[in-house]
């Protein structure tokens, strides 16, 4: 009788464990563009993303973005974390921080929480620091100044 016994709980624990396994925690991704390969078009992502090729067009990424020094962008980025090295034409939006290393060659506006340059990057165009530390809008967010806005008396 203790053997049909040990045999049932046994059975309730299996259950029990094949039902309320853990979910696993994910991981985001790490992607990357190749040396030497050219792509064209929008890329929406949530892991970080390298590019050390050609990327010509708009990218979206809840994560960060390396452009390595052989690296080339043209187009409109947005992200959370970026650190750029090659040379960049775009307009940039970063919610915490844009990195612009030594061999960077940066053209456009860029709209982020913190800006570091370092000694011997090149950039040319205009900067907007957000520094109440919001988050910079993914493309189908609205920016606070194309909300509209409310009327009426308080």
């Amino acid at each position: 009788m203790s053997i049909a016994i040990k045999n049932f709980l046994f059975l309730v624990d299996s259950k029990l464990l094949t039902m309320s396994k853990p979910k696993e925690a994910e991981v985001p991704s790490i992607n990357l563009l190749g040396s030497g390969t050219v792509v064209k078009g929008e890329i929406k992502l949530n892991g970080d993303f390298r590019i050390d090729g050609m990327f010509i067009g708009s990218i979206s990424c809840k994560g960060k973005i390396v452009v390595g020094a052989t690296g080339v962008i043209e187009g409109e980025i947005i992200c959370q974390n970026a650190d750029f090295s090659g040379e960049i034409k775009a307009n940039v939006k970063v919610a915490e921080l844009l990195t612009l290393k030594e061999s960077a060659k940066f053209t456009g506006d860029i709209s982020t929480n913190k800006l570091a340059i370092e000694p011997g990057a090149k950039f040319s165009g205009n900067c907007v620091m957000d520094i109440s530390g919001s988050k910079v809008p993914f493309s189908n967010e609205k920016p606070d100044d194309q909300r509209p806005k409310q009327t009426g008396t308080q």
